[in-house]
């Protein structure tokens, strides 16, 4: 799943997500990977630290929903609340509120996201962003304003970046580059991402509670780390760095995302599958 830069998945995510071969369309494929609707919980600590700048102490907790089809098109609502607590600035809490829709096709994204600062909106963006038939990007706010522009051919939105990772993952491949467009960071970049995935997990996961969930249970994943890169920056380093658990049915598990001073570790908390309504044929 992709996250947003607050974190950011498409776990979205996000929590949060890219085209099989044999398109009749430019961004028509289908992807082969099915994945399941379902609302995951996880809780959020303070891992790895390093340098002077980063905080004490965190806690937090994220909460991912995932649901649609093909047919209908992808709904994720995300929703991340983290404390962070400074020894020279004191503490600070962070809301981040999330709502997308993805075509099934992946030729268009809406987006809304909402970001609070110890209760005050700090900013709101609205959005929608669509694909021409070369694989153009054109996208168009309207909220912090009214703006358009465009952009060129390449980029996929989150779920169908996951879903191609899948379809890597399947096939026994150990990288994934693709271009990402999400609507994060004001809604007018795009992203240069680098998915490294490594060897199928043969053990289940170490909480039973979730090892043994309906959905979870014996599916297949892959321990896959992604760095999401801004292409207009030169010196090579990654603006953030998300390591996750990828199922094979799109669920992500056991998140660490690294901003590089210090990282958030999230454990999922509580799992349930959603209803999800089959394409007809």
């Amino acid at each position: 799943m992709k996250f947003s830069k607050t974190i950011s998945l498409s776990l979205a995510p996000a929590l949060t997500s890219l085209i099989a071969i044999g398109a009749t369309h430019a961004f028509a494929a289908q992807p082969t990977a099915g994945f399941i609707a379902h609302r995951a919980v996880y809780d959020l600590t303070l891992g790895k630290v390093t340098g002077g700048v980063a905080p004490s102490s965190a806690r937090g907790r994220i909460v991912y929903e995932f649901t649609g089809s093909p047919c209908e098109g992808y709904v994720t609502n995300f929703r991340q609340l983290t404390e962070l607590q400074s020894d020279e600035s004191g503490s600070r809490t962070s809301d981040m509120r999330s709502t997308t829709f993805e075509e099934g096709d992946g030729s268009g994204f809406r987006f809304k996201t909402d970001s609070f600062t110890d209760g005050k909106l700090v900013e709101s963006i609205d959005g929608k962003a669509s694909k021409s038939a070369d694989g153009g990007l054109s996208v168009a706010l309207t909220k912090p304003t009214r703006v358009k522009s465009d952009f060129e051919p390449g980029p996929v939105f989150p779920t169908a970046q996951m879903m191609q990772m899948v379809d890597v993952a399947r096939k026994g491949g150990k990288t994934d580059e693709v271009k990402l467009y999400d609507g994060s960071d004001g809604g007018m970049k795009l992203f240069d991402t680098l998915s490294v995935i490594g060897h199928e997990a043969a053990a289940p996961p170490a909480d039973p509670s979730i090892a043994d969930a309906p959905g979870l249970k014996g599916v297949r994943r892959w321990p896959v780390t992604v760095s999401y890169f801004d292409g207009a920056k030169k010196d090579g380093e990654p603006n953030y760095v998300l390591a996750f658990d990828l199922y094979e049915n799109g669920v992500s598990g056991a998140l660490n995302i690294n901003y590089g001073n210090y990282a958030l570790t999230g454990k999922m908390s509580k799992f349930e599958l959603l209803p999800q309504k089959a394409c007809s044929k």
